[in-house]
């Protein structure tokens, strides 16, 4: 059978693309191709659990715009299925002077992207929501939550299985060639899928992907493994919600922070250094030819030049529990380093160009018989249903799905 589309990828983007495909033409024919031998087992299995609310985005971006609205999205999918939902609320402090006048701009992206409750807070009120963190001053994000984003890739795979979408597990796409106005997929050994248009929702292999089916693009994924420690249970009290320092706004990572998550662990992290494979979740998972790719990039090269200073301290916190412990304790004073143990690790698939720039919005392009996305890291995950909605769009327009029904 030749189906209408094809999504490569199985993780919580993909999942969300084909609901939402199905929501607007739902006599559509379609595959999910899945290289593992289950969903979710990379960036969405890796999450550290947040529903974002939308404040660090450039107002206007792709960002901005969907992450508010799946946050909302998200958040009535998950009332609607029985999902666990924790609305722990989250804080951005600033622990000097000097981070007040970006703290401020973080306010106000919140504000001009319709954040709900987002508030300008002092060392008072942050005390009384987090007693043990410390800061001159914070931003306050009522409405952040939690939730455990693999659950939802179940529950939407097992509502597009219903909905008769066959998910190909162990498919792991090779070759794509262009015949007859068919796109035919096969793996090395020999499977074979063929379908009238494709969606690239590949995650770390999204570049390769892309290529594969022909497509000029301007980027390279570039991977950065995030480690975190976990805090001991006993100490746990030492975190209410998030707690999240300003970031770097040369640097599109968040920087260390604590995140309860929805199973009641409390987790630090994470830092983020240059992974050696492209599920190089730890220092031992080495890929030759992945590495000497990423290294003969030259947009890898010049990035290295830009951020050497901010890429050998990763490194060094990544080696150093007390270097990593030094930067907790800028968020709350009274951690230890007996405090926190090793914890576990995920991998950000990172576009990046040719002169060295970390694309940080959005990246998504299309072709005839194509849409693929590019640069979908954090966050990703609170925008999937809204992401998935937008490709349905494109789809719609670039590939004639039947319109919306009135």
């Amino acid at each position: 059978m030749t189906h209408d589309i094809a999504i490569i990828g199985a993780g919580i983007v993909g999942l969300a693309t084909a609901r939402a495909i199905l929501e607007r033409a739902p006599g559509t024919r379609l595959v999910i191709l899945e290289k593992e031998a289950d969903i979710a087992q990379h960036q969405t299995g890796h999450n550290s659990g947040v529903i974002h609310s939308g404040i660090y985005y450039k107002p206007g971006s792709y960002k901005a715009r969907l992450c508010v609205e799946g946050a909302r999205l998200m958040k009535a999918y998950c009332a609607t299925n029985g999902i666990a939902v924790d609305t722990c609320g989250k804080v951005i402090v600033a622990t000097s002077d000097e981070e007040l006048p970006r703290l401020k701009t973080l306010y106000e992206r919140g504000v001009a992207n319709g954040v709900p409750g987002v508030a300008m807070i002092d060392a008072g009120r942050l005390r009384e929501l987090e007693p043990h963190a410390r800061a001159v001053g914070a931003v306050h994000s009522p409405q952040t939550a939690i939730v455990d984003y693999r659950r939802v890739a179940e529950t939407l795979a097992a509502e597009l299985t219903r909905s008769g979408v066959a998910i190909e597990r162990g498919f792991r796409v090779g070759s794509i060639v262009r015949s007859g106005g068919e796109v035919r997929l096969a793996t090395d050994a020999g499977r074979v899928v063929t379908a009238r248009h494709l969606v690239n929702c590949a995650g770390l292999y999204s570049d390769r992907v892309a290529r594969l089916a022909g497509a000029e693009i301007d980027v390279q994924i570039v991977p950065f493994r995030g480690e975190y420690y976990m805090l001991r249970p006993e100490r746990r009290e030492l975190v209410r919600g998030l707690i999240y320092p300003v970031p770097d706004p040369e640097f599109p990572f968040l920087g260390v922070h604590f995140t309860r998550t929805i199973h009641g662990d409390v987790e630090a992290g994470p830092n983020a250094v240059l992974a050696l494979a492209r599920e190089g979740y730890t220092w031992g998972r080495v890929r030759p030819a992945e590495l000497l790719a990423t290294l003969g990039f030259s947009g890898f090269r010049a990035m290295a030049r830009k951020y050497w200073r901010t890429g050998a301290y990763e490194m060094y916190r990544s080696v150093s529990k007390r270097g990593f412990v030094r930067a907790l304790q800028r968020l709350v004073p009274g951690l230890q380093p007996d405090d926190i143990r090793p914890g576990g690790a995920g991998v950000r698939a990172q576009a990046v160009t040719p002169d060295g720039a970390l694309v940080d919005d959005f990246r998504i392009v299309q072709s005839a018989d194509a849409v693929h996305v590019l640069n979908a890291p954090s966050p990703a995950a609170t925008a999937s249903l809204a992401i998935g909605r937008h490709i349905a769009t494109i789809a719609a327009e670039t590939f004639g799905l039947p319109a919306p029904a009135k």
